[in-house]
């Protein structure tokens, strides 16, 4: 599973808030997203990705 944070994050930083282990908050002040993400973590990115109000998590199996 791969997650990219396109350029219509907003930087709530909820994605952060549910996965702080795959999602962090750059200086800019919007979310990147880790290249590795261990199978364990797979529900929460999946949640992060569905709560995010600007629809800016990409998730591919």
């Amino acid at each position: 599973m791969t997650a990219h944070v396109n350029e219509s994050c907003v930087g709530c930083g909820l994605c952060a808030g549910i996965c702080s282990g795959v999602f962090t908050m750059t200086d800019e002040g919007v979310a990147a997203a880790r290249d590795e993400i261990f199978p364990e973590q797979e529900s929460q990115v999946r949640e992060a990705a569905e709560s995010c109000p600007a629809a800016a998590i990409e998730v591919n199996p």
